[in-house]
């Protein structure tokens, strides 16, 4: 299950900045030109919890609180040993069932003459019971054999059928278990930071039991919050900048990616009577993910920020929203 969970996006090194106070009074005492809203927000990201699938002991937790993790990496392992007997046993019964189909289509083969000799047999008895040399008898019993050696043949069959069922069962039980056996592996499904360690070796855990659980920082966002006749001049992909409290100096280049279809009551982070007067929309603001990425080392957990949107896309950035990391964020 994925939920998210507050975090701060330290793309630089910090500058020197004064305290909270003095940073948000200094960030509204700065102008702001006609075509752009803003609005108190915070640096946001998608926690996902690393898991087992099946129930199970945990063997060794490679990663610690606080460890920065990449996608794929092997981060714990639990105890699969019965599932790796378990899988010899079902491969060496996949190969003996090869073998049995290979005995099985040999005999077929086998029957297979036999029918075409007792036919052959009963083809000559009938021609000389027409030319008086054989009797009726005689040619019952060649019928007889040929009957059979049909029955023998269809029997055969039958034997070759089942075989490879039983190879495709085998093999399906082979690659089950083999899934198991990789299961028992965990990696991270995305490239984040640790935050809980849930689990510690010789533990046994449940199917789904969580071992650890980090921030997804390929999707980091700040989420704000606008009035109607702001939110309602928004579209999707507008520009956006973002001034966090320790670096109230750079503006991070950011997009809307999503606008709520409906209000709803102004949460507690919200500090300004403007935006407390009324219901607002939830406004998401995507940081560009080149630009993650390429600092995704240094991101951390902390602070709020001030979100900017530009709502008249003819309007001109005030210098003070300038950002110098837009060619980045494109790349």
């Amino acid at each position: 299950m994925k939920r998210t969970l507050v975090i701060l996006l330290a793309l630089l090194a910090v500058v020197g900045a004064g305290g909270a106070g003095a940073w948000y009074m200094a960030s509204r005492s700065r102008a702001l030109p006609p075509g752009f809203a803003y609005g108190n927000g915070r640096i946001e990201a998608t926690q996902v919890d690393v898991a087992t699938k099946a129930a199970g002991r945990v063997l060794d937790v490679l990663a610690e609180e606080g460890d920065f993790v990449h996608q794929g990496e092997v981060v714990a392992h639990m105890d699969v040993a019965e599932t790796a007997a378990a899988l010899r046993t079902a491969d060496a019964q996949a190969s003996q069932a090869r073998q049995s189909r290979d005995t099985a289509f040999h005999v077929v083969e086998q029957r297979k003459g036999e029918l075409d000799l007792a036919a052959k047999e009963l083809e000559r008895q009938e021609t000389l019971v027409a030319k008086g040399f054989a009797t009726e008898q005689k040619v019952d019993q060649y019928r007889t054999t040929k009957l059979t050696a049909q029955a023998a043949l269809a029997a055969a069959q039958s034997s070759l059928a089942a075989s490879e069922s039983a190879i495709r069962a085998a093999e399906a039980e082979v690659e089950r278990l083999t899934r198991m056996v990789d299961d028992g592996t965990l990696t991270a499904p995305k490239s984040g930071r640790v935050i809980y360690r849930l689990a510690e070796p010789g533990e046994v855990l449940g199917a789904g039991g969580k071992v650890l659980t980090f921030i997804d920082l390929s999707d980091v966002y700040m989420t704000i919050f606008l009035p109607a006749s702001d939110a309602g001049a928004i579209t999707l992909g507008a520009e956006a900048r973002l001034l966090l409290e320790p670096l109230p100096d750079r503006a991070v280049p950011a997009a809307v990616s999503f606008v709520s279809a409906r209000a709803q009551f102004t949460p507690k982070q919200v500090e300004t009577q403007r935006e407390r007067d009324r219901m607002m929309f939830r406004v998401k603001l995507r940081v560009a993910r080149p630009l993650v990425e390429k600092y995704l080392e240094q991101v951390k957990t902390g602070v709020t920020g001030v979100g900017y949107v530009r709502m008249d896309p003819k309007a001109q950035w005030p210098t003070w929203l300038q950002s110098d990391l837009v060619g980045e964020a494109a790349k």
